[in-house]
């Protein structure tokens, strides 16, 4: 059971950031993010917290009426 790893926060060339996680970790059976190649998440911190970030599942927005 893998329950921490070391990843990566980094700024991409069209400056987005994006999150790496080990495969190691994401893949794990305690993970608790499964089943999809892509999920929305919320990231959050408390301000004045430089060491933290919370990232949690978020429910997929409902599409846009037409």
């Amino acid at each position: 059971m893998v329950s921490d790893g070391r990843g990566r926060l980094f700024r991409r060339k069209d400056g987005k950031f994006l999150i790496y996680l080990p495969k190691d970790f994401a893949e794990d059976s305690m993970f608790p993010f499964k089943g999809a190649d892509s999920i929305f998440v919320k990231v959050s911190f408390k301000i004045g917290d430089t060491t933290k970030l919370l990232i949690e599942k978020w429910k997929e927005p409902p599409p846009p009426a037409e």
